[in-house]
């Protein structure tokens, strides 16, 4: 299974080269189900694995100038307090046995992993669903709407550190709608944020999760080769065109881990 767990690693950082997001929802059922790694704890893996892999691919554009940093920063300061104040308070208040229905019991690791399969659910649409772009000529000159991309930026900081997926399926519509940020920027300055925001959250860990860093650091090394693939792969192919099929298969995960954490225990 731990093969098959490296392999899977590789697969994410590809997904994230290729098209730009999706691939860190990935991240938790991997650690979970071929490494059997505590749900709580994968998530706090999860952080470590989605900023390390989005801090290096995030390099490539810096070079290119496809970051826009003032974005990064409205967008990215109320993400990184809230990620930082959910897994240092809010994960750490969760109670060990959350609530029962009948003769089953909804515990900590069940609850965590049915929040991250409804985001799966959810991000799977986004993945599927056909966009509407419009030129970016036409997207106008940059403007700030402040008081939702900050509010924007909170909520996906506690999405992060609750289920420790980097969010990009939600950054990016949101730096190209709100902020009228071209696509390819939106990418760049995307991974900028994923990775501040990833980390500093790890970091912040209430300290209940005990850190097996030969694992860690050997999924996250597997996972960055995987992005330089992808990267390499997208100059080949249309990441637009996989983006669907990537899509079903995340909507199959999600309802597998549904299916598996209620109506199989």
């Amino acid at each position: 299974m731990e093969i098959i767990g490296y392999i899977s690693s590789i697969l994410i950082g590809i997904s994230l080269g290729l098209i730009g997001s999706g691939g860190s929802i990935l991240t938790v059922p991997v650690l979970v189900y071929l490494f059997a790694v505590d749900a709580v704890a994968a998530t706090a893996y999860s952080l470590f694995i989605v900023g390390f892999t989005a801090a290096v691919g995030s390099v490539g554009y810096f070079k290119k100038g496809l970051v826009n940093i003032k974005t990064a920063l409205v967008f990215g300061a109320p993400s990184i307090v809230a990620v930082f104040l959910t897994r240092a308070y809010i994960v750490p208040a969760i109670p060990k046995e959350v609530f029962s229905v009948g003769d089953f019991m909804v515990t900590k690791s069940i609850l965590m992993m049915l929040l991250f399969a409804i985001l799966m659910v959810v991000a799977s649409f986004s993945m599927i669903k056909k966009d509407k772009k419009k030129p970016e000529e036409d997207l106008g000159p940059q403007k700030f709407n402040y008081p939702v991309i900050l509010l924007e930026g909170a909520v996906v900081g506690v999405v992060t550190g609750l289920v420790g997926a980097g969010g990009g399926f939600l950054i990016i519509p949101a730096l190209v709608l709100l902020s009228k940020l071209p696509m390819k920027e939106a990418v760049g300055t995307s991974l900028v944020i994923i990775a501040a925001k990833s980390l500093i959250g790890f970091f912040g860990e209430g300290g209940e999760t005990v850190i097996d860093w030969v694992l860690l650091t050997s999924v996250a090394a597997f996972a960055t080769g995987g992005i330089f693939i992808g990267i390499y792969l997208s100059k080949k192919i249309d990441g637009a065109k996989l983006k669907p099929i990537f899509g079903w298969f995340v909507l199959i995960m999600g309802v597998y881990i549904i299916i598996k954490e209620t109506l199989l225990k």
